[in-house]
């Protein structure tokens, strides 16, 4: 029996890696469905790429996939499907929906619709409702044998993922996160006897991974176990490919409970995967850079926050023995000893999140790339060098940075972009195209509920405005977020706001950090960019939360 041409589950789609394909691989296409086959059967982010090499082999030998095989090399390219490809998964799990009934692979089917709602563009209730019927309707075909504990357990673990999105909309979030803990560990519990099956300790490792970010919020201890044991099953199920967001999620919560040295170390082990046949996926590897250069970040603030109480505690004590020391010192007949100052390591942690930071806007680069992703790291590359002085690397950064932003929606993105923007042209000389970036990061800032950004980022247009020697308020400019007048009447007058505005060897204005983080996690139950959990900013009207890869 066959099916419809080979090429349509690939639609030009094509994952960030293509992973193993060359050198010992067989060119018999029998033996190249069968490896497609098993790697499907084990989850391995290589079965689409495996499926391509397959379909084109059989094409070539006048055959052509069966509907069952067809249906699984659409699932596996579906789930490719990331970043500025993700639109295209809906249709192709549909269609596997679609085969896989033809080829009597009802739960199989039940699986693939599942992952057609889930990577649908934001997840509604409705959505949230048929996963629910589908979830009653695969527990029905599991009891009379039609459908296995694999595709039971990850129809219901792809609908604890849409409910764990719209938690944000729930009247009572507290009792919704705790309901949906209870559904996760009875599915853990359901799971946990079949985990000799490898579809099924995949299933288990991404549940308790799940279960893990919904508890992180409300006791980070007993997210940090769960995610520990989802890394433990992901290796016991023969995984031997990274497991990216239990990593992400894991050292979110270290770093959240001041154990930087672990996460760093978690993340940086995370970067060099053991197994070389799975290589990481440049998306992947950019957030991981991501988080580590912010993991490093937090651990240098941590050391000089703990040197500097350290001092304090012991000022009182140092005074005496000074005074004590000068008094020896006198009797000797000698001159005081100045203390030796501590070393400080700001030079080096700096250093490497520079290099961290450079290395995720590498892997964000090319066809496939997550714009979000790739918008964020050169944000951040580009502060980190207008911080250090490279006000001219700063600026090409920011500019290619920006478009991003919008193209994701990102209000907050396009602030902060804007508004350091802004500085570097002060910087470089050019007062009066600085005024506009300000003034069009303040239109832009101004619908958030906290009036404090816009205001602040007005004050500073007109500050700025000031040095290009024009007087009176700077003319109104229009912006997505309306029209601003950078004028006095935004705030109690800009010599207060102004900063550093001569373009000088003076740092960057304070206010340009008090900015709200870009793809900061909208809602409490939440994943952002960094795979840290909860919080929200002006920025949650309007920027969709980063959601873990609901298709997996």
């Amino acid at each position: 029996m066959s099916s419809r041409s080979p090429d349509e589950f690939r639609l030009g789609v094509r994952p960030y890696d293509r992973g193993a394909g060359t050198g010992d691989e067989p060119e018999d296409p029998h033996e190249l469905l069968h490896r497609a086959r098993r790697l499907t059967v084990h989850g391995h982010p290589g079965a689409g790429s495996a499926w391509e090499r397959a379909a084109t082999a059989l094409r070539r030998a006048g055959g052509v996939l069966t509907p069952g095989d067809h249906a699984d090399a659409l699932d596996a390219t579906a789930l490719d499907c990331r970043g500025a490809a993700r639109p295209a998964a809906g249709p192709l799990f549909f269609r596997a929906a679609d085969l896989h009934e033809r080829a009597g692979q009802r739960g199989k089917a039940l699986v693939s619709r599942a992952r057609a709602l889930v990577a649908g563009p934001g997840p509604g209730a409705t959505a949230c409702a048929r996963l629910a019927e589908l979830c009653e309707r695969a527990s029905a075909l599991h009891r009379v044998g039609q459908a296995g504990a694999a595709e039971t357990a990850t129809v219901r673990l792809l609908h604890g993922r849409v409910r764990a999105d719209l938690l944000g909309t729930a009247p009572d979030r507290a009792a919704e996160a705790a309901a949906l803990r209870e559904d996760l560990a009875r599915l853990i519990a359901f799971a946990a006897p079949h985990r000799a099956d490898p579809a099924v300790a995949r299933v288990l490792a991404d549940t308790r991974a799940l279960l893990g970010r919904i508890t992180a919020p409300d006791d980070p201890a007993a997210a940090e176990a769960q995610l520990r044991a989802a890394l433990d099953d992901h290796r016991a199920g023969g995984r031997t490919w990274p497991a990216t967001e239990h990593h992400l999620l894991l050292s979110a919560v270290l770093r959240a409970t001041g154990a930087h040295e672990e996460a760093a170390a978690l993340l940086r082990a995370a970067l060099v995967p053991q197994v070389t046949d799975t290589p990481l996926r440049a998306a992947d590897r950019a957030r991981l850079c991501l988080a580590l250069a912010r993991t490093v970040a937090g651990s240098g603030e941590q050391g000089r926050t703990a040197r500097s109480a350290e001092k304090a505690a012991g000022a009182a004590e140092a005074e005496g023995a000074a005074e004590a020391a000068a008094e020896t010192a006198e009797a000797l007949e000698e001159e005081p000893t100045e203390e030796l100052e501590e070393p400080e390591e700001t030079a080096q942690e700096d250093g490497e999140r520079l290099a961290l930071l450079a290395e995720a806007v590498r892997h964000t680069e090319g066809p496939a790339r997550d714009v979000r992703v790739g918008a964020l790291a050169r944000l951040l590359l580009g502060v980190a060098h207008a911080e250090r002085g490279g006000w001219g690397r700063a600026l090409a950064l920011l500019e290619q940075a920006l478009p991003g932003f919008q193209d994701d929606g990102d209000t907050a993105g396009r602030v902060r972009t804007r508004a350091w923007l802004a500085e570097c042209l002060l910087h470089l000389g050019e007062p009066g195209r600085a005024a506009r970036e300000y003034a069009l990061a303040a239109a832009a800032a101004r619908p958030w509920g906290d009036p404090r950004p816009g205001a602040a980022l007005s004050r500073r247009a007109e500050h700025v405005l000031g040095l290009a020697g024009t007087r009176g308020p700077v003319p109104e400019i229009r912006g997505t977020g309306g029209t601003v007048y950078a004028d006095a009447k935004a705030g109690t007058g800009a010599s207060a706001e102004g900063g550093a505005p001569d373009g000088g060897a003076r740092g960057a204005w304070p206010g340009l950090r008090a900015l709200p983080e870009p793809f900061g996690p909208p809602e409490r139950y939440q994943v952002d960019v960094y795979g840290e959990v909860g919080g929200a900013g002006p920025q949650a009207a309007t920027a969709p939360g980063t959601r873990v890869q609901g298709c997996e």
